[in-house]
């Protein structure tokens, strides 16, 4: 406020002093009504959030529950998949319509009483797989090419003023490993499928799992290749010593149906330094049983556990794979399998798996006929040496 302001209100004449006191009085004046004014405003803008804030929480609560279902989406739908072949899988939410009445069994009555487990207990079988140790692919296509280049480039010494002559070339080979279809048909009752007390996916998804990786196993080793996996067993073998490539080459124990200590030992080192750092000993129980009683001449064991829970036990200092679909140390046999699996044998599949409900071929029971593609093959027939239970 200007000395001319100040005595136009007072008709006066003020002193300096005088000026300064009413200035100072005045700014404090509109400095208050402005501070009242911003409170004001910041009290109606904490109301309004707060509004905000129950209209939101009050939104998500749905109209006949007090939670808030927080299921995965893709669950639901598979369940509503499996259970009443709905496959829009867009609807985000189960509507649950069943009213469990224990006088009407179409209205769920058939395990409200009495009461059933929500598990289903299965035979427990060895899934132990060549799949652990050998390389594994993943491909969108049919067949997978592995190219291998088992041949070396020539090399001489040379001058500096000689003349250098050609050398030899590598050659590559191709190998194709189609993929084959692995499919399981198991079946489930309608009424079982109504039950909303039983896991049916838990249920489903397990024992495919345990067929697929059963009959994987088997035909890693011993499959044909007809329309499945060729296991490394179904190639034509050779005596190391002979060894030419498209063969497995094997070392004989020197005695029918038995194995020495000496045996395994000349397995380990028919096998090429350059693949011994990753390899693994192959075989069943049965035969583990056999080798695992083995001992030198100082009477110690070559057979030793792992020392930490889940780790293979050892031979030589080498992981044994206890596979069961090894064959058996009998008269003849390639009982027990030595190599380095990951450069050897090749494993390719697509990474999917496919599952059709099928609720009319077998009614009244609902069939799921999953479908997996995969393939294998040797690679590098280098890489896998046999022990042969023979004399030669």
């Amino acid at each position: 406020m200007s000395k001319t302001e100040i005595k136009a209100r007072t008709g006066e004449d003020l002193s300096p002093v005088q000026e300064v006191t009413q200035a100072i009085n005045g700014f404090i004046s509109d400095f208050k009504g402005f501070q009242g004014e911003i409170e004001m405003k910041l009290q109606q803008t904490e109301e309004r959030l707060i509004m905000l804030d129950r209209k939101q929480m009050t939104s998500a609560r749905t109209p006949l529950a007090g939670a808030v279902d927080t299921g995965a989406p893709h669950q639901k739908a598979f369940n509503a998949y499996l259970r009443s072949g709905d496959d829009d899988g867009l609807r985000g939410l189960e509507i649950e319509v069943k009213s469990l009445s224990t006088a009407v069994n179409s209205d769920g009555g058939y395990l409200v009483d009495p009461q059933t487990a929500n598990t289903v207990k299965s035979v427990l079988n060895a899934t132990a797989s060549v799949r652990s140790i050998a390389s594994v692919v993943n491909v969108e296509a049919t067949t997978f090419d592995v190219l291998v280049d088992h041949t070396d480039v020539g090399a001489g010494w040379a001058t500096e003023s000689g003349s250098v002559s050609e050398t030899d070339t590598p050659q590559i080979d191709r190998i194709t490993i189609p993929l084959h279809e692995l499919s399981a048909l198991p079946k489930a009752s309608q009424r079982l499928l109504d039950d909303s007390a039983f896991d049916i996916e838990g249920w489903l998804a397990g024992r495919i799992a345990d067929k697929f990786s059963r009959a994987e196993a088997a035909a890693f080793v011993n499959g044909d290749g007809v329309d499945k996996p060729k296991g490394f067993l179904a190639h034509p073998t050779v005596a190391n010593a002979s060894w030419s490539w498209g063969n497995i080459g094997y070392e004989a124990t020197g005695i029918d149906g038995l194995v020495t200590p000496d045996a395994i030992i000349g397995l380990v080192y028919a096998l090429g330094a350059q693949y011994r750092a990753g390899a693994s000993f192959v075989m069943n129980s049965k035969t583990a049983g056999v080798v695992r009683k083995l001992k030198d001449s100082d009477g110690r064991f070559h057979w030793s556990d792992g020392l930490g829970a889940g780790q293979p036990a050892l031979l030589l200092g080498y992981p044994v794979l206890v596979a069961e679909d090894m064959p058996d140390a009998d008269v003849g046999s390639f009982a027990i399998a030595f190599g380095n699996f990951a450069a050897g044998y090749t494993i390719a599949e697509r990474p999917d798996l496919r599952v059709l409900r099928d609720p009319f071929s077998a009614k009244p029971h609902v069939l799921f006929y999953a479908t997996k593609r995969v393939g294998g093959d040797v690679s590098d027939f280098a890489a896998i040496k046999l022990l042969k239970f023979a004399v030669s």
